[in-house]
């Protein structure tokens, strides 16, 4: 005779049999970092070739945040082009033709522009470019953007704490040069009143703050937020006229269904009332 399994194997087997999908689906999320890490090794030995790249790409983009922030508005708003030369351009930034592949599909989805694969987070996609698309960094022409950090105040940007290390009075006196050479290499003063402005401008904020004494604050202009395109101004003003309407209308609905029922109560209470009428 066969023997018959009994109830509690079944159910003991079953929740190993879920216990052994949940730790696949975790496993999932991290099939990617390995993938990449398993990759990497075969990529780079078929790019052996390429020059190999010291370059931070979180400080190159906290770089880019505070230029993007504290300094594009206002040279927008003189209408002024920064030169090739000026080590702030973005054809100068190492990453900037990857940063601008990224694309945000959702809070965690990122898909690469390049090859269209995506990604739970952005650190995920980091290491993608760094495997897969190394070969299309511009390391002949491009220089790391992360080099100007230090007169860029980019600990600020990335939410350190700079007043809890000691001052180098050295190393504040250098990025101090680099950062007056950067307002003479992208705001030349001979190239008339908007790039004189825009030099004293640079030097106030950025540079003033580049010394031990603590009186002067980083970005001590403060930001300026950019212009709202006129697009974006049409469509939100077309968005809340059809929320009034709508709104209006629901209303409006609303009440005359409510009046309407008032009056067919009192016609029926009046009909009612005759009716009881004694003969």
């Amino acid at each position: 005779m066969k023997k018959k399994w009994s109830k509690p194997k079944w159910v003991s087997l079953l929740f190993i049999s879920l216990s052994l999908s949940l730790q696949l689906s975790q496993s999932m999320t991290t099939d990617q970092d390995n993938e990449e890490f398993a990759t990497s090794r075969t990529f780079r030995g078929e790019a052996s070739d390429m020059p190999e790249v010291h370059c931070s790409r979180e400080r190159s983009k906290a770089a880019w945040k505070v230029i993007e922030e504290y300094l594009m508005p206002y040279v927008e708003k003189e209408r002024y082009q920064i030169p090739r030369s000026c080590r702030l351009h973005p054809d100068n930034d190492l990453y900037r033709d990857q940063e601008q592949h990224k694309v945000r599909i959702d809070v965690y989805e990122w898909q690469c522009g390049y090859c269209k694969k995506r990604f739970y987070e952005e650190k995920f996609l980091d290491k993608h470019f760094e495997n897969r698309h190394h070969n299309l960094l511009n390391v002949s022409h491009s220089r790391c953007l992360a080099d100007v950090c230090g007169a860029l105040h980019c600990d600020v940007a990335m939410g350190a704490a700079p007043h809890k290390t000691k001052c180098n009075p050295a190393a504040a006196a250098r990025n101090k040069h680099m950062c007056e050479g950067l307002a003479d290499s992208c705001f030349p003063i001979n190239q008339g009143p908007s790039a004189n402005r825009l030099h004293e401008f640079f030097l106030r904020q950025f540079c003033d703050a580049l010394t031990c004494s603590g009186r002067r604050k980083p970005f001590s202009q403060g930001r300026r937020k950019k212009r709202m395109s006129i697009s974006y101004i049409v469509i939100s003003v077309l968005t809340l006229m059809l929320l009034l309407l709508y709104y209006t209308y629901l209303y409006i609905y609303r009440s005359g269904i409510k009046r309407g029922t008032q009056e067919l109560k009192r016609v029926s209470l009046t009909q009612s009332g005759r009716k009881k009428k004694p003969s």
